[in-house]
C-alpha cells in the first residue's frame, strides 16, 4: 500500500511517495528538467527523471524511457512539479576560515586612502593574520559556518577551503582542522588546501626566503603527516616564482597535489609554472600570457577565474578568455571568498559577474561552477555533472531556463539541495 506525504522540509518543493514493495533505487526525482553539465554543456533533458541509489546517481534520462512506473522503481518518489535540477554547485577557491574583516580598510580606501596609509593604520592582510591568530577555534567555526551556510543556500554542495591566515604551524593547522570539521556535515563536502606563504608574518619581516624554508622544512611535513590537506597552493605574485616553485615541489614530494595563484596582478610566469608542475589549477590569470595558456592546455591545468576579486578591486584587466577558449582550457569560477579582495559568499553573483565582466556565456559560467570546478579539485571529485556513478549532489531551481542562474543579479531561485541522494537543505 502506498501513501503520499507532502515534504514540508523543502516547502512543498516535491512530494515523497513511500513504497511498501521491493524497489530498484532509493529515490527518484520526476517531472523535472535536467541540466546535466556533461562535457561542459547544459546537456538539457526535458520532462526527465533522475534516480539515486546508495548516494550515487543510478539513472538519468527522459521519464518516458523509465522501464516501469516510478513507484515500482524507487522507495521514494519526488515530484519536482516542473522545476529544474542541476548538479550541486562547487566553489573551488575560497579562504573561508579567518578572523575579523577588513571593512575599515574598505571605508578608508573609499575615502581615498592609499594602501600604505591603510597598512600604517593597522589594516591589510597582516590585520587578518592578527585577528585569525587571536580568535578561538569556536569563534572561527561560528564565522566560517555562517559563510558556508550562505553558499549552501545558493545550491553549493562542495567547497574548497584554503588556510593562509595563520602563517605559523599551529595556526595554519588550526585553520585546516576547522575546515575539516566543516566538511563533517552531511550537507556539504569540503576540500582543504594548505596555502603556503602568501605573505611572510611579522616575525619573518624582510626574510621571505627564510620563511619559505620554514614552510618547506617544517610546516608542510607536519600538515601532510596530520592528513589535513588535500592539496597545496602558493601565490606566484606575493612569492617569487622561485619561492613558489620550491614550495610546490616540496608538496609534490610529500604526495600532495598542487594549485597556484597565478598572474593575477602581473605576468609573473605563473600559468607556465603551474603547467610545468602539473598543477590541478592556475587561479586568477588576468595577466597570463598566451604561451602560459598553451602550456596549461597541454598539462590539463584548469583555469579558475575570480570575477568577485576583479569587481571588488576595480581591476581594469580581465582574464584572456578568448585565449583560454582558443586553447580549450577548461574555465572554472569561484568566489575567492576572502576579507581583502572578495568578501563574497554568493556563487550565483559570480555567474553574473563572469558573464558581464569577462564575457562568458551563461552556459560557460554554469559549467564553471559544476563540471569544470570539479576538475579543478582533482580526479577524486566525483561530482559536477548528472551522470550515472557520480555522487547524487543536486540543486533544485525555480527557473524556466538555466541561463536565469547567471542572469538575475541578487536572485536566489534555489528551492532545495540534495546531498548524496538525501534532501538536506532548503533556501527559501
Amino acid at each position: 500500500m502506498d501513501w503520499l506525504i507532502r515534504c514540508s522540509s523543502l516547502a512543498g518543493c516535491y512530494d515523497i511517495r513511500y513504497q511498501y514493495r521491493l524497489a530498484m533505487w532509493d529515490s527518484i526525482w520526476i517531472n523535472t528538467h535536467l541540466a546535466t553539465l556533461r562535457e561542459g554543456r547544459y546537456g538539457v533533458v526535458r520532462r526527465a527523471a533522475l534516480a539515486a541509489e546508495g548516494g550515487r546517481i543510478a539513472w538519468v534520462g527522459a521519464r518516458a524511457d523509465l522501464p516501469h512506473e516510478p513507484e515500482q522503481l524507487a522507495r521514494e518518489v519526488h515530484d519536482c512539479e516542473g522545476r529544474w535540477i542541476t548538479p550541486g554547485l562547487i566553489d573551488c577557491h575560497t579562504h573561508l576560515v579567518h578572523g575579523g574583516n577588513l571593512a575599515h580598510d574598505f571605508d578608508l580606501r573609499s575615502q581615498g586612502a592609499s594602501e600604505e596609509e591603510i597598512v600604517r593604520s593597522g589594516g591589510g592582510i597582516l590585520a587578518t593574520v592578527r585577528d585569525t591568530r587571536n580568535a578561538s577555534e569556536m569563534e572561527l567555526i561560528r564565522s566560517a559556518s555562517a559563510r558556508l551556510k550562505r553558499l549552501m543556500d545558493e545550491g553549493v554542495t562542495t567547497v574548497e577551503i584554503k588556510s593562509g591566515y595563520g602563517l605559523d604551524t599551529r595556526n595554519e593547522m588550526k585553520l585546516l582542522r576547522i575546515a575539516r570539521l566543516l566538511g563533517e556535515s552531511d550537507a556539504v563536502t569540503v576540500n582543504t588546501t594548505f596555502f603556503g606563504a602568501p605573505t611572510p608574518p611579522p616575525e619573518y619581516e624582510g626574510r621571505s626566503d627564510d620563511y619559505v624554508q620554514f614552510v618547506c622544512d617544517e610546516m608542510l611535513p607536519e600538515v601532510a603527516a596530520a592528513g589535513l590537506a588535500d592539496a597545496v597552493d602558493a601565490d606566484c605574485g606575493r612569492a617569487t616564482q622561485q619561492q613558489a616553485r620550491r614550495m610546490l615541489q616540496a608538496a609534490k614530494a610529500l604526495g600532495l597535489p598542487v594549485r597556484l595563484h597565478a598572474d593575477l596582478d602581473s605576468d609573473s610566469g605563473g600559468a607556465a609554472l603551474a603547467a610545468s608542475l602539473g598543477a590541478l589549477s592556475a587561479d586568477g590569470l588576468a595577466y597570463a600570457s598566451d604561451a602560459g595558456i598553451e602550456a596549461m592546455a597541454a598539462a590539463g591545468t584548469v583555469a579558475v577565474l575570480l570575477p568577485g576579486t576583479h569587481f571588488f578591486t576595480r581591476s581594469q584587466r580581465t582574464p584572456p578568455v578568448a585565449g583560454l577558449r582558443r586553447h580549450r582550457v577548461r574555465m572554472a569560477l569561484a568566489t575567492d571568498c576572502n576579507p581583502a579582495s572578495s568578501p563574497s559568499t554568493s556563487i550565483l553573483l559570480m555567474l553574473n559577474l563572469a558573464c558581464t565582466l569577462f564575457r562568458l556565456t551563461p552556459e560557460e559560467a554554469l559549467a564553471g561552477v559544476t563540471c569544470h570546478a570539479a576538475q579543478a579539485l582533482g580526479p577524486g571529485a566525483n561530482c559536477g555533472s548528472l551522470e550515472a556513478g557520480k555522487d547524487a549532489d543536486l540543486a533544485i531551481w525555480e527557473i524556466d531556463d538555466p541561463a536565469e542562474l547567471a542572469y538575475a543579479m541578487g536572485a536566489n531561485p534555489c528551492v532545495g539541495v540534495v546531498k548524496r541522494g538525501v534532501p538536506v537543505h532548503r533556501a527559501i
